[in-house]
């Protein structure tokens, strides 16, 4: 039997609170640690656990159902130390502000407002509400955006906590109906190598690879440069309240494109038998980026993680998997003999030093990503004996594919465009 993973999801937001309630908030935070501590208290005195929830809530200024979660919370913590014979330890009790936590429309609730945010209602203590917008990732908003409007999404406990001093919304989701599939059953896997100003994904089975494709996104580039010489003129002019709003619309922008970008990496990976997208883990690049000013600015603002993970997520709600590889030579290496070299690349180009095989770039780096991909899901790797031409799209302003560059006939469903047809 297939094993499956249900599609559960932490999301952690902080919390843009009106008027004055965030005291009130951070109140009922002081007020639930108390609640914490009493019922360790009194199971520690060997008070009936049956007894304790009712017992606790009389003397709680809290809603009952946020009083019951906290109850069950220390009573969990108290098993855990029976079970690993710990008991004797200090109290055990906690200090400073305890979450609340609570159950969906009982002691929190959530609601999509006309500007397309999300805002949220939290029962602090009986009769006293905290209002407000959350506010977080893309991603987590975009999720439980999804969550809200779909009848297949069940919106769980939440709590309500301050960390280094801001308040936030800690919300569990669950999809009953969507399961990701266990990556070590795939079948395809979907090398994805991003770029400065495109992605370059390749479809690698047992039988060799299947079919690449290079999506461009140059626009990116450009509107990020444009928007960067803008902030620059009106920050010299002192006008900071445009510089602000100049920022807003890049992010909305390039946040659109990257939506764009990753629903078609998913699309095209889903004309395949049971694929696993696999990515180059990118996180500690950042962080080793240094090759002088202008470059650098450049190379910080891609949206490497970005896209990866808007497309990670897309791909689970397709009940897709998804892995991580190391990226060391991914560019540097021939997809073909294995021969690695810096040489071997220039630009859009790449040609082996030994085996003379030439290719473009990012695409030969896809290919290596998928091979990676492979390895880590202990398959043979394939003979790669040749590769097929490569095929570019590209996505414009609007959305849509415009002005395609096809160096290849159609294959499995895919229009010339990229966009899903019907095969001539």
């Amino acid at each position: 039997m297939t094993d499956v993973q249900a599609l559960v999801k932490t999301l952690d937001f902080q919390l843009d609170i009106q008027s004055d309630n965030e005291g009130l908030l951070y109140d009922a935070t002081l007020e639930a640690r108390s609640v914490y501590n009493e019922t360790i208290r009194l199971a520690k005195e060997g008070v009936d656990w049956n007894t304790i929830p009712d017992r606790v809530a009389d003397d709680a200024n809290l809603v009952k159902n946020t009083t019951q979660r906290v109850v069950a919370k220390a009573l969990g913590a108290m098993e855990n130390y029976y079970e690993y014979d710990d008991f004797g330890l200090p109290s055990h009790t906690k200090d400073g502000a305890y979450p609340l936590r609570a159950n969906y429309e009982e002691g929190y609730n959530l609601s999509l407002t006309d500007d397309g945010d999300v805002a949220f209602r939290i029962s602090a203590k009986p009769y006293k509400h905290v209002k407000g917008i959350l506010d977080g990732s893309d991603t987590h908003l975009d999720i439980l955006k999804t969550a809200l409007e779909s009848d297949e999404w069940n919106i769980g406990t939440a709590e309500a906590l301050f960390h280094n001093d801001n308040a936030e919304l800690h919300v569990n989701v669950t999809n009953t109906k969507q399961t990701v599939r266990d990556k070590h059953d795939s079948r395809t896997v979907v090398g994805v190598d991003v770029n400065e100003d495109n992605v370059a994904l390749t479809a690698l089975s047992e039988d060799g690879v299947e079919d690449t494709l290079v999506i461009d996104f140059s626009e990116i580039k450009f509107e990020r440069h444009r928007y960067f010489t803008m902030r620059k003129r009106v920050q010299n002019a002192g006008k900071d309240s445009t510089h602000d709003t100049l920022e807003g619309r890049e992010e909305r922008f390039v946040r659109d494109r990257l939506h764009k970008v990753s629903r078609h990496i998913v699309e095209w990976s889903q004309q395949f038998e049971k694929p696993c997208i696999v990515f180059e883990d990118l996180k500690e690049m950042r962080d080793s980026i240094d090759y002088g000013t202008r470059m650098n600015r450049r190379l910080h603002h891609l949206p490497f993680r970005a896209l990866q993970f808007y497309t990670s997520y897309k791909a689970s709600f397709e009940g897709i998997p998804t892995a991580w590889i190391d990226p060391a030579y991914t560019s540097q290496r021939c997809p073909m003999c294995g021969h690695t070299e810096r040489a071997n690349r220039h630009k859009k180009r790449f040609k082996c030093k030994s085996c003379e095989h030439q290719d473009h770039s990012d695409r030969g780096a896809s290919v290596n990503i998928a091979v990676k991909g492979v390895k880590k899901l202990d398959w043979t790797v394939p003979a790669l004996n040749s590769l097929p031409v490569v095929r570019k799209v590209r996505r414009r302003a609007s959305g849509a594919v415009d002005a395609p560059t096809v160096t290849h006939p159609t294959v499995r469903g895919y229009q010339a465009d990229g966009r899903m047809g019907v095969s001539d």
